[in-house]
């Protein structure tokens, strides 16, 4: 039996749990015993935690200093970037075990900031797919980047071409996005929340993507990442 698990299933540790007045039962039937108030403390502790990947801000840092990057967890790790002190639309790939650090990504690979200095951004309509959100990738080179008033298809053959969001729905896990470029070219992005590698660098992306292409020059369908990320 894990020790931080009085009945071999709940996570909370032992400190939070006296610390909420709860005591564990052990047993042929291990219980965990709390008062009313310690119950709704723990669950709205468990629904305050965010889904990943999440958005973020900087807040609490000076105008004239930077938000460092590190390469692992620590304030002693090694410096690989930092962010500007008003920056927005930061995505948080995931929390260190201690909940101090958040993984982001760096341009080829990923590194951890303090979550002491990052703010998660005012909730969007959790009806329609949030934006900025851009989706890439690297077997053709092409990207696919939603704004809030429009839409961009981008390859190295095509350059920057606008498009039209016709349709789109979010799910638990995800989202559908229905573009078109033009009267006879349509793009359709299926994104789901998963780990996702671009192929050619070590960066890890929290977001996968299908993208169909109807064209009259035949169909097509390609994968790649998608990332909530727009510093």
């Amino acid at each position: 039996m894990h020790p931080d698990r009085p009945d071999g299933r709940v996570l909370y540790p032992q400190a939070r749990l006296q610390q909420l007045g709860c005591k564990a039962v052990t047993g042929k039937a291990a219980k965990l015993l709390c008062s009313a108030g310690a119950v709704l403390a723990l669950t709205s502790a468990a629904q305050a935690d965010p889904t990943f990947p999440a958005r973020y801000e900087v807040r609490g840092v000076a105008a004239t200093d930077a938000l460092n990057i590190r390469a692992t967890p620590s304030a002693r790790a090694e410096i690989i970037g930092e962010i500007e002190p008003f920056a927005i639309h930061i995505e948080v790939l995931d929390l260190s075990p201690d909940r101090k650090w958040g993984k982001i990504g760096v341009p080829e690979g990923n590194g951890w900031v303090s979550m002491a200095y990052l703010a998660p951004t005012p909730p969007e309509d959790p009806f329609t797919v949030p934006r900025p959100l851009s989706c890439l990738g690297t077997e053709p080179f092409w990207s696919v980047s939603l704004y809030p008033r429009g839409a961009e298809y981008n390859s190295p053959d095509t350059g920057a071409v606008p498009m039209a969001v016709t349709h789109e729905a979010v799910a638990d896990h995800g989202y559908l996005v229905q573009l078109e470029e033009g009267p006879s070219l349509n793009r359709t992005l299926i994104i789901t929340r998963e780990a996702c590698s671009d192929g050619m660098s070590d960066r890890a992306y929290g977001f996968a993507t299908r993208m169909f292409t109807e064209a009259p020059d035949g169909n097509s369908a390609l994968h790649g990442c998608c990332t909530l990320d727009h510093r």
